[in-house]
């Protein structure tokens, strides 16, 4: 890899213009790269949303749920199903293995569900839905009618004009307006005009359905002129329904129509949801963005649209109540403020070491060097920048650097040497600065390979784990092969320009280095430098003349004079009495490392352990459950309850109620709302400490009287959830009841547990009709016909739509009495062939309890207990709620394990242990290649254990729970901790390929290499600093854990490679040259005896025996 050098140092003006252009390309990219929150994942999943109004669970899990779960289950890539199943709708999920191509995997879908479509209910219509993070609103602005202002009237002036400007602002792909209950057409008919008519609902429905429609009727020509034929036109308002001709006759003449026998208007929807902000009534726009916009850019384009949006509705008061850019823009300015001081302490440490201002900016330029090179390749990627690819970024700085330094103390030390007797030309300079990059360039491109390659386990690792991790192990890969490029091109180019002719040491300087070579350290001057540094019996300095002396270049630099080495420093001169004594007493130091080791074993316990952490983001999540079944007015009631207390508590800024359902199935399902759930999402100051922030609002709403059930939940690490679910399952309903009883029982009053709840806690009443089927058949009817009887009594029935003033609208034809009390219904006249009777006297109808909600896996009946940790040690409460699970009595053939965030912990350490493993043989495979050697390697790796000491030790200090984020972390030291090692040992092993025994090619390695190791670990230590004290507070749920391992872990493997690594290698290798030496001196005394007796034959002498003793 040297060859570069001497490629860049033949091109230096070159190599300057390819420096501006990577400068100014990176600036470019940098400039144009999307801002997110996190990269933009597809998850390999797929929902099937089906709406059957009326239904109760029961009937939608029988007669939807379980066909459509039992359809999809053959479709290739399925990883798992379930299915939920509540009041008037049925989710089916799908989820596939990840790189599932989800296209085809949709189509694929569809075509299974068309399979069974055919013994579906008429009335359903199954869609299939996937998603992704770049579906998600970008933000959300919330809109409130002034005071005595009409929501109603509100929501047309939005649709008329204000979703239509937000849609024209750059980027977005959508504004959706929530909490709208909208309109529909409703045509009551009058049961006694239908009578005296002779007519029927049934005629109503078939007169809509048999108008309006447009139907092409061909075409013709005339005049030279081809003109399609079209039949019909379009209803275009209620009134042209009314006028719709009905097949009966008047007494007085014409037809009967649709407006003689009903009432046609256009009604509101029914109120099923009420939204408010801060206690007032609001609508709510969600805003969506294009999957090729950036998430900041429409974020501040909508946010300055909204005056004048607002000045076009009087009255109105918009309030933006969710919004990602903040977050992301404080998440990327803290990252990058920790960035820079750490990259200002890495150039600081650099300056103290190498006490040369031109030294450290050459080595210091490598930083945003390799920074730009590295936007250039996330532009060509299609990533980002995000707080993964940025902490990636920001990780790297430490490491960046670390070839650099190297590089430039090695040739600061050549060049220094060079210098001694005087200034030397450009040739000469040129020379001794090709010569010293060649003799780290070897160890430096082993080292870069090597953290790099530590990462290829990461393309492996499956599910959201890989999925995010990808583009930050690709930007550390790029950030790091960019410094090592610059090490081998730049650094050199600059260092002849900035250490070169310019550069004069002084006299003073000059006459101190040939005192420092005078003959009285050499004829044993105790008070000569060196002197009393002895190495094998001899000085240092006589030790590092040899080492030198010997020094190998290339064919042109062995006609060249010796260049002497430098005398040891002052740090040097302290280090050594330290690498004598530990290679001296190797057994003792080996067993205080070991002990280092056993004590850091110990430690483990108290570690704490999390899934991805807390994301810190400003926002909280309040569900209240309230009594199933509970009326709209009662929920109301309740909830401004709630809504009074939140507004009162210090650092809530906005909270926005949803009451009831939203009106979006899918809303409901996945978000939140419907049934029995009241949903708070709310917006806190940024500045309060959160974690103390949800402690204070759940004291506050616990103490509500009547309230229900209240759980607080924040967003875990890219807005996952940290709770533990414990999964269970069962053959039957009574048995899966039982079951998640008695876990619940067991779960709730845990320690480590601060609030659990289960699906299956409520049960929902409902009026349940049971037809007795030998009074119906008398009747002549069937239980199918008494039940559509009622249904068409008890709901509205689709006939059709009509487009009116551009606005499409469902038609329903709607029962004139529909029964509103279980008395009513009883009532309810039921038409028989000998007249009509009352519902009851052909069917029971009375009140019972069922379940809330239905959830089924592969045909299982499932239901879930959640528990929320009471802290930040996922890992301890997930152990205490297992223990508590094992230790309850299931019924026969239930079962239960626990999931949830537990559950994508334990697989995502799994993977990444795995990808820990593999990463230390792809390790193992570089450093071979590096050293052509099997022995070799495995003394370097021994620091990866080594290394875990520091980790494990600064993780129990801090406190920072043990998460995805620091194992990334540990796979990152693996590369970084050999890295020192390598650049020890490949010294070493060149000193004693120039003649030095292993004992005086340890020091002299270790005592060389001991400043750079120092200044890359230290730098890198600094650099990682910032973050790993969360100096700016934001940002760093990913890259704190993550330093504080690399730091922790350098500090250890740094010692280990000073005072362990050296005692290993001296007894292995030590012993391996005894030995050598031993077989060679015996093959040269064979060798001696043999030359001996053949010249005492040639003499014609008897050789002489020696006497057996």
């Amino acid at each position: 890899m040297h060859l570069l050098a001497v490629l860049s140092m033949k091109n230096r003006a070159l190599i300057a213009l390819v420096t501006i252009v990577a400068a100014v390309f990176g600036g470019l990219a940098l400039t144009s790269l999307k801002q997110e929150l996190i990269p933009s994942i597809d998850f390999p999943q797929l929902v099937i949303l089906t709406n059957y109004p009326g239904a109760s669970p029961e009937v939608v899990n029988d007669d939807v749920s379980t066909p459509i779960e039992q359809a999809v289950q053959g479709v290739e890539g399925i990883d798992t199903t379930s299915a939920t199943s509540s009041t008037n709708l049925s989710i089916v999920n799908a989820t596939f293995v990840y790189g599932t191509n989800l296209a085809n995997a949709e189509q694929k879908i569809s075509q299974a569900i068309n399979r069974v479509k055919s013994t579906l209910p008429d009335a359903v219509d199954p869609q299939v839905l996937s998603g992704s993070i770049g579906d998600l609103p970008v933000i959300q602005i919330a809109v409130t009618p002034g005071a005595g202002g009409d929501t109603k009237a509100l929501a047309a002036s939005i649709r008329a004009s204000t979703l239509t400007d937000i849609e024209q602002v750059t980027g977005v792909r959508a504004a959706q307006l929530v909490g709208d209950p909208g309109q529909r057409v409703t045509i009551t008919p009058d049961s006694g005009k239908l009578a005296a008519a002779g007519l029927s609902t049934t005629v109503l429905k078939t007169a809509v359905a048999s108008n309006g429609a447009l139907v092409p009727a061909g075409s013709l020509t005339e005049n030279g002129t081809t003109l399609s034929v079209q039949a019909g036109s379009k209803l275009a308002s209620t009134d042209d329904i009314a006028a719709l001709p009905l097949p009966a006759a008047k007494p007085g003449g014409g037809v009967y129509t649709i407006g003689d026998v009903a009432t046609v208007a256009l009604v509101d929807n029914p109120v099923t949801s009420i939204s408010r902000v801060n206690g007032e009534p609001a609508l709510t726009i969600a805003v969506t963005k294009l999957p090729a916009a950036n998430t900041v850019d429409v974020s501040k384009g909508v946010q300055d649209v909204i005056p004048e949006l607002q000045s076009a509705l009087p009255g109105a008061t918009f309030t933006v109540v969710f919004d990602q850019a903040p977050f992301i823009q404080q998440s990327i300015e803290s990252l990058a403020t920790e960035g820079l001081l750490g990259l200002f302490f890495a150039v600081v440490i650099i300056l103290i070491f190498l006490m040369s201002v031109r030294s450290t900016i050459v080595t210091a330029i490598s930083i945003p060097t390799s920074v730009l090179i590295t936007f250039i390749g996330l532009q060509t990627a299609n990533y980002s920048l995000n707080i993964l690819t940025l902490g990636a970024l920001t990780i790297a700085i430490g490491r960046v650097v670390d070839d650099s330094i190297v590089v430039i103390e090695n040739i600061k030390r050549h060049l220094g040497q060079a210098e001694v007797s005087g200034p030397i030309d450009g040739a000469t300079r040129s020379a001794v600065i090709i010569e010293a990059v060649r003799e780290v360039a070897t160890a430096i491109t082993a080292s870069t390979i090597t953290t790099v390659a530590v990462f290829l386990p990461i393309s492996f690792v499956q599910g959201t784990t890989g999925e995010l991790f990808r583009p930050f192990a690709l930007t550390v890969t790029i950030a790091l092969l960019a410094s090592l490029f610059v090490a081998l091109t730049i650094v050199p180019v600059l260092a002849y320009w900035f250490l070169g002719s310019s550069h004069r040491v002084s006299r003073d300087a000059r006459k101190k280095a040939a005192a420092a070579h005078a003959t009285p350290a050499a004829a044993g001057d105790p008070d000569a430098p060196g002197a009393g540094d002895t190495v094998a019996g001899r000085p240092v300095r006589d030790s590092l003349a040899v080492a030198t002396a010997a020094l190998p270049g290339r064919r042109a630099r062995r006609q060249q004079a010796v260049i002497e080495d430098e005398a040891p420093g002052a740090l040097q001169r302290r280090y050594l009495p330290i690498i004598t004594w530990t290679l001296k007493h190797s057994f003792v130091t080996l067993i205080i490392a070991v002990l280092v080791l056993g004590g850091t074993i110990a430690l483990v316990p108290f570690m704490k352990t999390n899934f991805l952490g807390s994301s810190g983001q400003n926002t909280l999540t309040v569900t209240q459950t309230v009594p199933v079944g509970a009326s709209l007015d009662v929920q109301d009631a309740s909830a401004q309850k709630v809504e009074a207390a939140l507004r009162g508590i210090t650092g809530i800024q906005t909270v926005q109620a949803s009451i009831g359902s939203s009106g979006s199935s899918l809303r409901d399902a996945f978000v939140g709302g419907g049934g029995n759930a009241i949903t708070y999402s709310i917006t806190t100051d940024d500045a309060v400490n959160q974690d103390d922030l949800q402690n204070t609002v759940r004291t506050d709403l616990a103490a509500i009287p009547d309230a229900g059930d209240i759980s607080v939940s924040a967003s875990a690490g890219f807005g996952g959830s940290s709770d533990i679910t414990v999964d269970i399952s069962a053959t039957n309903q009574t048995d899966l009841q039982t079951a998640a009883d008695a876990v619940l029982a067991s779960v709730k009053d845990l320690d480590g547990i601060t609030q659990s709840a289960s699906n299956l806690a409520a049960t929902r009443p409902y009026i349940a009709v049971a037809v007795d089927r030998t009074k119906a058949v008398e009747a002549g009817l069937s239980e199918v016909a008494v039940g559509s009887l009622v249904a068409n009594a008890m709901q509205p029935q689709t006939v059709g739509s009509v487009v009116i003033d551009s606005t499409q609208y469902t038609i329903y034809i709607a029962s004139d009495s529909t029964p509103t009390t279980q008395a009513e219904l009883a009532a309810l006249q039921v038409p028989t062939a000998a007249g009509a009777v009352r519902l009851d006297s052909l069917a029971t109808v009375s009140e019972v309890n069922g379940p809330d909600t239905i959830t089924t896996s592969r045909g299982l009946r499932t239901a879930t207990v959640t528990a929320t940790p009471s802290s930040d040690n996922l890992g301890s409460a997930s152990a205490e709620v297992q223990k508590a699970v094992d230790a309850v009595q299931l019924p026969a053939g239930a079962t239960a394990e626990l999931g949830g965030a537990t559950s994508d912990q334990s697989d995502a350490f799994g993977q990444l242990g795995i990808a820990l493993l593999v990463a230390i043989l792809i390790v193992y495979v570089v450093m071979v290649a590096t050293f052509k050697s099997l022995l070799q390697p495995i003394l370097l790796l021994v620091s990866v254990p080594f290394a875990a000491t520091g980790a494990i030790a600064l993780q129990v200090i801090s406190g920072i729970p043990l998460g995805v984020p620091s194992i990334i972390g540990v796979l990152m030291l693996i590369g970084i901790v050999v890295t020192n090692a390598i650049v020890l040992v490949d010294l070493v092993n060149q000193y004693r390929e120039r003649g030095l025994p292993v004992r005086e090619a340890l020091i002299q390695g270790a005592v060389r290499r001991l400043r750079p190791i120092l200044m890359t670990a230290l730098a890198t230590i600094f650099a990682l600093l910032p973050m790993a004290i969360g100096l700016t507070g934001h940002g760093g749920f990913i890259s704190q854990p993550l330093a504080i391992v690399v730091i922790g872990g350098l500090v250890s493997s740094t010692i280990l490679t000073l005072i362990v690594l050296p005692v290993l290698y001296n007894l292995v290798m030590g012993r391996l040259e005894r030995r050598r030496h031993r077989r060679e001196q015996r093959f040269a005394d064979r060798h001696g005896e043999r030359a001996g007796t053949r010249a005492l034959t040639a003499s014609g002498a008897e050789p002489v025996s020696t006497p057996q003793v």
